[in-house]
């Protein structure tokens, strides 16, 4: 019953709350998941769990925990997030529209890592797409409606491609397991050693493309930083901080097959050319943004270059890191969005260049939002610290020195340019002009989930629960195919 609460929960909530309470009912419903997922970890670190069509594995629950936690603090954040428009018109329209849709997108993101089989994973990603370009065009301006079919053209392209990645799966699979089987992952892994070495390499190429574009992988990120730019503040959270982590997990699902099949060379290989790439753009393109939240955007596909890189390091240590590393990118980055947010409401700007005075005019927002910057750059206590360190060692440990320094030095740039805009931002006098500004928080709903954030980070970074480190690793050894 724990397993299959987890989804019903989200969508209860979405389908049954009352107009008047849907603010409420959705914070009590993150909160539920973000419980019972917690509830999960100890279970999934022993043995895997079935129900149904529903599977958990210590893999699957690490993505599961950063997508509950994502959805509990920004479900709570948007109630301050909302008020500031509490007065128009159109507001119990708007507000029962975008919290139908943000607990819809948390039930199909825990759905994703849950189901029991490629073509659901495929299914279930497809969901996530169509309802988050809907929360992405809520506003109804000119650039959300443009972001929103930008990215519901090349994510559907992508997911078109990643298709055609499960029908050459499914093809390899019923070599071995017969036509009648349901690419249920358990067969298919235990047969995976046994599985034609062409379908299996193609179909691998193909997911790393079409799910690659959820994930935000260069050359196919290109929807990414308009949409993260355009939408509410807490669907951007959930876009960063959930989706692409999800979409992610499906490109692992195609790499635990193909590294049993084709042994690790080759996926690897492939993953570390497209991570580097995508770190190497976004590094250059986070020395030159004029937008928050293009910028924090930019930040995402840099991390998810780092969970490319990591993985194809192959290294238990490092493994271990990148599932780390999903957990504590999903705090870091929702906090940063969530901070970045409040700035956007105070101010009324998204231009980086008119964001002046942060730390006075928003006292607790402007030091949590350069806290989450500072945690996204790797700096330590924070648990990005932690597991950039464990990747980087495992890189080494497997003899990758030159892809290992090159994350590294990539990282370092990346990093200059989050430093500079976030601390102009927060720590440079206000400008003339901005005096008429009261200094204050928009809502203290827009503080708590951030202070909480920042209080998981920590934790991740210094000492992660036994429980949890019990997760990683045998995560990290589902991973590399010895469970």
């Amino acid at each position: 019953m724990l397993l299959a609460s987890i989804p019903l929960v989200p969508a209860v909530a979405a389908l049954v709350a009352p107009a008047r309470t849907t603010q409420g009912v959705t914070a009590a419903s993150g909160t539920a998941c973000l419980g019972l997922a917690l509830a999960l970890v100890p279970e999934a670190g022993r043995r895997d769990l079935h129900i149904s069509f529903l599977r958990a594995d210590a893999l699957s629950t690490v993505f599961v925990l950063a997508t509950a936690f994502v959805y509990a603090a920004c479900a709570a954040y948007s109630i301050g997030y909302l008020r500031h428009d509490e007065k128009a018109s159109d507001f119990p329209r708007y507000a029962r529209r975008f919290y139908l849709g943000f607990n819809l997108f948390a039930w199909a993101m825990l759905c994703a890592p849950l189901v029991n089989g490629l073509a659901l994973l495929w299914i279930a990603i497809e969901v996530t797409t169509v309802i988050s370009a809907l929360l992405v065009a809520v506003e109804n301006t000119k650039g959300a409606t443009e972001a929103a079919w930008k990215y519901v053209l090349i994510a559907s392209v992508g997911l078109g491609v990643a298709l055609l990645a499960t029908i050459f799966m499914y093809y390899a699979g019923s070599q071995v397991l017969g036509q009648t089987y349901d690419l249920a992952l358990e067969p298919l892994v235990k047969a995976a050693p046994q599985l034609p070495h062409t379908a299996v390499q193609l179909s691998f190429v193909l997911a790393v493309l079409g799910f690659g574009t959820k994930v935000g992988l260069v050359p196919v990120h290109t929807w990414l930083p308009d949409a993260h730019a355009e939408a509410p503040t807490p669907v951007s959270a959930m876009l960063s901080g959930s989706l692409l982590a999800i979409s992610f997990y499906a490109v692992l699902r195609y790499y635990q097959i193909a590294v049993s099949t084709l042994g690790p060379r080759f996926p690897q290989t492939v993953l570390l050319v497209f991570g580097i790439a995508s770190l190497l753009l976004a590094a250059l393109c986070l020395l030159d943004q004029h937008d928050i939240k293009r910028l924090l955007a930019y930040s995402s596909i840099e991390h998810m270059g780092i969970l490319a890189i990591g993985v194809s390091f192959g290294a238990p240590i490092a493994s271990a890191g990148v599932l780390l590393h999903v957990l504590a990118h999903a705090g870091a980055k929702s906090n940063a969005f969530m901070g970045a947010g409040a700035l956007v409401r105070k101010f009324r700007t998204k231009e980086i260049r008119r964001l002046r005075g942060g730390s006075t005019l928003v006292p607790w927002s402007a030091p949590l939002f350069l806290t989450a910057v500072l945690a996204l750059s790797a700096m330590p206590p924070f648990g990005i610290f932690r597991s950039e360190f464990q990747i980087v060692a495992g890189g080494l440990k497997s003899q990758r020195y030159g892809p290992a320094v090159v994350l590294v030095i990539l990282v370092t740039v990346a990093f200059m340019g989050l430093a500079i805009s976030a601390t102009r931002i927060v720590l440079s006098p206000a400008p003339a002009g901005k005096e008429q500004l009261e200094a204050g928080e928009p809502s203290v709903w827009m503080v708590v989930p951030v202070i909480a954030g920042v209080i998981a980070l920590t934790v991740l970074g210094l000492h992660p629960p036994a429980d949890l480190a019990q997760l990683l690793a045998r995560g990290a050894a589902e991973l590399a195919g010895t469970p």
